[in-house]
């Protein structure tokens, strides 16, 4: 078979719970190489046939056919195809505030990246070429990618096993996710979180720092910022009306907290976002 790539990036990432950035498949060459460098967001690989090597933090791990792996947001890592039996491969990357809680509560972790002989492995082979198929840059396109995301992460779920524990973590974080997705625009705070969830303000913060690796409030905070950036770059709301409904009853406590994260005040990130792409606006 002769080498081939088809692959996709998105390049208007409109969703902020789960988003697909790029999808494709790839017959590599012997000794085809990505890296060392790192992405800014997950990306798993499933392995359709041949072999190859992949380095994550310093150790070098050979994988076959039937195996995947995973690259985390911000680690260097290296793959490349072997000489002698070069691998075929498919993949997708995504990111989004559902995206670490999801692989959370799968099999895969930093200190072991990969999964050996998948379970329900060509399944998630047929979801990735799912995905390639609704790709676009539409808002429908997004939204059906990442419904096929879900459905391809949720095979990697039904085959994790974890222990009731972290299985009791990650069913509080996702009830407390699902609690602010649908509320984050009231002034909720934590212990509403809680209440929702029925555990106690430190077991709720303890389930977070466990799956997340942050804070209610931080979670909270961030996924406000994020669709305060959606707003600033895709409608003409004016900073106040902003505040008003991402839960903020101050206008200026808002701003501070998005300078603090985004590092500009949002008038200027909605300046900077507008002349990178002038027809982002919703004016006629």
């Amino acid at each position: 078979m002769k080498n081939y790539k088809n692959s996709y990036k998105v390049t208007e990432k409109a969703l902020v719970s789960l988003s697909v950035y790029n999808v494709g498949f790839q017959k590599c060459g012997p000794l085809y190489q990505w890296g060392p460098g790192i992405r800014d967001h997950y990306l798993i690989h499933y392995i359709i046939s041949g072999k190859g090597f992949y380095r994550s933090h310093r150790h070098l791990h050979e994988l076959r056919a039937g195996d995947s792996f995973l690259v985390y947001p911000n680690t260097e890592v290296l793959y490349h195809a072997a000489e002698d039996e070069p691998w075929e491969y498919a993949w997708v990357g995504f990111a989004g505030s559902d995206a670490s809680m999801i692989l959370n509560a799968t099999d895969f972790s930093p200190e072991t990246p990969f999964i050996r002989n998948t379970p329900s492995g060509e399944a998630i082979h047929r979801q990735i070429l799912h995905i390639y198929d609704a790709r676009g840059n539409e808002f429908e396109h997004a939204v059906e990618m990442a419904g096929q995301l879900y459905t391809m992460l949720a095979l990697f779920l039904h085959n994790a096993s974890h222990s009731d524990a972290q299985n009791s973590a990650s069913s509080y974080v996702q009830k407390g996710v699902e609690y602010i997705s649908s509320n984050y625009s009231y002034a909720i705070t934590v212990e509403d979180i809680a209440d929702y969830v029925g555990v106690s303000r430190s077991h709720l913060f303890r389930s977070f720092q466990t799956v997340l690796g942050q804070s209610p409030k931080e979670y909270l905070t961030a996924f406000r910022m994020k669709q305060a950036c959606y707003l600033l770059e895709h409608s003409d709301l004016s900073v106040t009306a902003i505040a008003n409904s991402l839960g903020f009853d101050n206008s200026l406590y808002f701003s501070r907290t998005f300078h603090r994260h985004k590092g500009m005040p949002p008038k200027e990130f909605r300046a900077v976002s507008r002349s990178a792409d002038p027809d982002r606006g919703l004016q006629p």
